[in-house]
This record gives structure tokens, sequence and C-alpha cells, in this order.
């Protein structure tokens, strides 16, 4: 309810259980009950938020003036769904809880979601829900008081690879060549001894042009370096590297710098609270925000284990090949642990756009369609459009040039 009325519609909210108070309240008020008490606007509750734990949840979608919703209500609700137990279930990741088949990382699929079952994934549905109920509202209401946001538009670069072939030391810089040689990737050889001889840039060196690209358009942007010794699915820079710590330093002088946790810190608390204490150690300042490696999210674990390592934001809620909106909305909100049926001082910022999920599109033009039709689906309520791109795919240039659609994009939707 907080995420409807505060969040998302700027309206303050209080809330009582004494029929008497409610009765004595002059101003606009709402039962959530199974029945009004007298004919006063009433929503008629779904049994999901008054349930303990984890239970298997029928959802039979239907439709409420061409937006998808479920939970319906009857005909004497003033809405024709419930509309919190709905918001609920899709931002409190209920469906996450259930039984599912994780992939080879240990994630939930989107083709698991009821929002990619039946077709709105692509839209924030929570949100165009609250505005929806915000004009069902005013109509009753009319001097109804909320504070209308702004769109806004936030860029996250994940650095889980700094650099191709630079810093990278001897010995890690003889095997790819050698790799590369064995596989007749000859292009691949050339650059890399260019770079070595430093003729040429190292191709994922593009740091001080996006720098340079997100203040030209007063873009909001936020720098993940994963900071974190090699492993299976951690490649990056050794942390012992000087020039590695000293670009992490630069970038640290122009934009925020946050942590892109490293895969093998997905169930260590002790690894994930090394690497955020390291980079604090690198840039002399708290690290509060993180992202991490894979989009790689086990509810409640994950937060549980996020929070005790104090971070307070974090920027893993979204899929990692497919457009849309995870958790049906596109504004930032407070986990809420159903175990332990809690709200939880970490707040969850979804992101809707993710580099490897455009990496299917063939066409750069196709691309940009794409996130100008979800930029307008966040328009439309006020939102913040978050998008994810790598360092990594950014500097390739093998299939598309990444760095220029990514210009293309910003100067797009600067705001």
């Amino acid at each position: 309810m907080r995420h409807v009325f505060v969040n998302i519609l700027g309206v303050e909210v209080d809330f009582t259980t004494k029929v008497e108070d409610f009765i004595k309240h002059s101003g606009p008020k709402i039962t959530y009950t199974k029945q009004p008490l007298q004919n006063e606007f009433f929503i008629r509750s779904n049994e999901l938020l008054f349930e303990q734990s984890i239970n298997d949840i029928e959802v039979s979608i239907a439709d409420w003036e061409g937006i998808p919703c479920f939970f319906s209500t009857g005909e004497r609700s003033n809405l024709p769904f419930d509309i919190f137990a709905a918001s609920f279930f899709l931002i409190a990741r209920y469906e996450e809880y259930l039984p599912h088949v994780k992939d080879i990382h240990g994630r939930f699929s989107p083709k698991d979601s009821i929002a990619y079952q039946n077709g709105f994934l692509q839209k924030p549905v929570v949100d165009i829900w609250a505005y929806k109920f915000l004009n069902v509202l005013k109509e009753r209401f009319p001097d109804l008081v909320f504070k209308a946001k702004s769109f806004d538009f936030i860029s996250v670069l994940d650095v889980a690879t700094s650099h191709c072939y630079a810093n990278r030391g001897v010995v890690r810089g003889v095997a790819g060549l050698l790799m590369d040689l064995g596989t007749f990737k000859l292009k691949r050889v050339v650059d890399r001894i260019l770079v070595g001889l430093n003729r040429q840039k190292d191709p994922y060196d593009n740091y001080e042009e996006l720098i340079s690209l997100h203040r030209k358009n007063n873009i909001k942007c936020n720098f993940f370096f994963q900071f974190a010794d090699y492993s299976k699915y951690d490649k990056n820079v050794s942390t012992n590297s000087i020039k590695f710590k000293s670009l992490i330093k630069y970038v640290a002088d122009y934009a925020p710098v946050s942590l892109a946790a490293s895969y093998s810190s997905f169930s260590d608390l002790d690894l994930l609270k090394k690497e955020k204490r390291n980079l604090e150690g690198i840039i002399n300042r708290p690290v509060t925000s993180s992202k991490m490696r894979y989009n790689r999210v086990d509810v409640p674990e994950t937060y549980r284990n996020l929070m005790a390592a104090e971070f307070t934001d974090d920027y893993t809620m979204g899929y990692t090949y497919e457009l849309g909106f995870r958790a049906g909305t596109c504004t930032s909100f407070q986990f809420y642990d159903i175990p332990l049926e809690v709200k939880q001082p970490i707040k969850v910022h979804p992101f809707a756009v993710h580099d490897y999920a455009l990496s299917k599109i063939k066409k750069d033009e196709v691309v940009l369609q794409q996130i100008k039709m979800l930029a307008n689906e966040v328009k439309h309520v006020n939102g913040t459009m978050i998008v994810m791109f790598s360092n990594e795919l950014l500097g390739n240039k093998e299939t598309r040039n990444w760095l220029s659609l990514y210009t293309d994009i910003i100067n797009e939707h600067h705001v």
C-alpha cells in the first residue's frame, strides 16, 4: 500500500483497524476488507495479504480497461481487482518463492513469470494500476492531495571486465595470446600485441568517453566495478593492479562507484563483505549499492546477505535476456521478506533493459524502437527508466558498434 500510495502517487496514508476511528475521519478514506461498512470507497480484499507463509496461488488474468490485472473482486468493489494484493504478488516476487526450475546459474526464468506468460512483462503494470486508481479516487475525492513525480533515466555500467588485454599480467597475457593463436583469432592477436605495445587503446577502455557522454547529457549513471579474485566466472583484472585501482579512483571522481559482486560471493557472506571493504578502501568512501553477477537473485537469501553486508541499495532486479519489468514496477521499492513478514531496509531499483537482451535484436533501429517503447511506458507513469550495459559489450565492435548505439540511446533519452 505504501508503494502504491506513497512511492508512486505521492499520497500520504494512515491505517486503522478501529471502526470508530475510521467513521470519525472526515477526509478521503477507503475500506480494504471483505464487506464495506457504509457507502465509503471500498476495495474487496483478496486473502493474500492476510495469510502467513507461502501458499500455492491460482492467478487468473482479467482486463481493466485494456490493462491486464488479477485477483478479481466482484461487483460491489470500487475496483474490479485487488490492486494491493496483485501489486504485492509482483513486487515481493511471490512467484519466485514458489517451486520452479532454475537455470544453470540458479536464476528464476522470465518464462516462468505470469508477466511473460500473459504478455505484460514490458508494461510497469503496478504503476499503471496506481495511476488508474488515482483517477478513480479523484472522481470520488476531488480535493485529494498528491505529489506528482517526474520521469527519470539512470544508466548502470557493469564493469565485470575492465580491460580486454591491458593490465592482465604476463601469465594471463601470454595464455590469452596462445589461446587466440590456437583458435585462429588473428584480429585479436594483432589487437592484443598493439595494446601491449601501447600503440592502441584497449577496446574496453571507454571510461573517459562514457563520463563525458553522461555529463554532456546530464545523465545519472552508476559504475559497478567487480573487485574480486580470479575464478571460473570472475575474470577481471587483478585487484593488486595499480593501474586498475587508479582507474577506479578516476571514475569515482566523476560518478558513483558501486560493487559488482563476484559470482563466488553469491553464497559467501564473508567474501561479499571483503569485496565491499576492499572497494571502499580504494575510493575512500562507503559503498552502499550492489549488483549481483549475472543478475542472480535468490529471494530472500540474496537480500538478507546484502543487508548483512550493510548494503542499502541493489540494482539486480531484472532479467538478463528479456526486456521488461521483473517486479512489475518502474519505481524503486523496499524489499519485503515474506517468510519473516517484514519490510527490510534495502531498496530495490528494478532495471528494464539489459544489453544482452538487446543483443538478440539484429537491427540497431529496432533496438532504439524497443527502448523508446519501454521509455514511453515509464514516462506515462512518471517512473524511473534504468538501463544496464556491461563495459565488456560496449567495447565489442565485432557484431555491431555498441558504444555508438549506446551513445544514440543516451542522446535520445537524456532528461
